[in-house]
């Protein structure tokens, strides 16, 4: 499917008012369309800095008119569109009815991951780390096609919300060969399974499956991370991100901190105190090697910061001292960092 028939295909459900604002130029730019009962629709460009609002409010029969043809939201309040990488998100009041949707436009872009094809070819782990809507999910999905396509690995990927490969049963062709799990909608009457769930389809992946490659979007649990080191102790190259901005963060969140080296803190003795010549009885310290290798923070689309050795970064953060990373493109053009 192409591009602007993808773009075409969300705005078809989108009141045509409101869709008539994102013809043309505007469609390929505009990111989210925001939509909430009595104030006017909110739209999201990648090249503005601010919304743009528009002049009309949002009535009844517009969400009537998205719901005539979107007629089904799973329990977490989404859904999508077959063979798109489009997200529709609805908002409900207190008595369960819908009040105003948020519409993600999906796009598939073939070269985000290329900048990262050499870490891709060692099979070594890699974790992704970057802001929400750095462009995380296009980076993986861009290194499933890589993966599966050029480096003919057997690629499976866990697709939390159906980020990944979009919605429906058959997958977007921009993941390539690689083959996609879907993780079951939690119970809600059993909230703490969320995390379980998806590290059950991880481990799907590996027993029923036999991946060579496994692709995660979003680590959040404790679950997922005890997991991701089963995994490595596989010998399988997983690719994956969490929860965080940057490598900092992962190392400082409690539940995703043993991906890194789970830093925990040492009390020093006298003896040792003297002989590092500190000032502190205590210090961060790794207690095991990271399940990952290398780590990429996105600072922007196309932007990236590389860690090439997580032990050495962590290791670096924790004694307050900068990471050894790479900024740019890390075949040619990288700055050490």
């Amino acid at each position: 499917m192409a591009a602007g028939s993808e773009v075409a295909a969300l705005l078809a459900v989108v009141p045509r008012w409101i869709g008539a604002s994102v013809e043309g130029d505007a469609a390929e730019t505009v990111e989210e369309i925001e939509l909430d009962l009595g104030r006017p629709p909110r739209l999201h460009f990648h090249d503005h800095d601010e919304p743009v609002t528009l002049s009309r409010e949002v009535g009844r029969e517009d969400l009537q008119y998205v719901l005539g043809r979107v007629t089904r939201f799973r329990e977490d309040n989404r859904t999508g569109i077959d063979r798109t990488l489009h997200r529709i998100a609805c908002i409900r009041d207190r008595y369960h009815e819908i009040v105003g949707f948020t519409f993600r436009i999906g796009r598939a872009i073939g070269e985000a991951a290329q900048p990262l094809q050499e870490l891709l070819e060692t099979r070594r782990n890699v974790l992704v780390v970057g802001r929400p809507g750095a462009g995380k999910t296009t980076v993986l999905r861009s290194a499933a096609a890589i993966l599966s396509d050029q480096l003919h690995r057997r690629v499976v990927i866990a697709d939390t919300s159906n980020e990944i490969g979009g919605d429906g049963q058959v997958p977007h062709p921009a993941i390539g060969s690689a083959r996609r799990l879907q993780i079951p909608l939690p119970d809600h009457e059993r909230p703490a399974d969320a995390g379980a769930r998806q590290a059950g389809v991880i481990l799907q992946a590996v027993i029923n499956h036999r991946a060579e490659t496994i692709i995660v979007d979003e680590l959040g649990f404790a679950a997922d991370a005890r997991v991701a080191r089963t995994i490595a102790r596989r010998g399988i190259q997983l690719i994956a991100t969490a929860h965080g901005a940057s490598l900092r963060d992962v190392i400082f969140n409690s539940e995703l901190a043993c991906l890194v080296g789970d830093p925990q803190t040492i009390v020093l003795s006298p003896e040792e105190i003297e002989r590092r010549g500190m000032m502190r009885h205590t210090i961060l310290e790794r207690t095991g090697p990271p399940v990952f290798d290398c780590a990429v923070e996105i600072v922007r689309r196309g932007v990236f910061v590389i860690h090439p050795d997580v032990a050495e970064s962590v290791d670096n953060l924790l004694r307050d001292l900068p990471p050894q990373a790479q900024t740019g493109h890390p075949r040619t053009g990288s700055q050490p960092g």
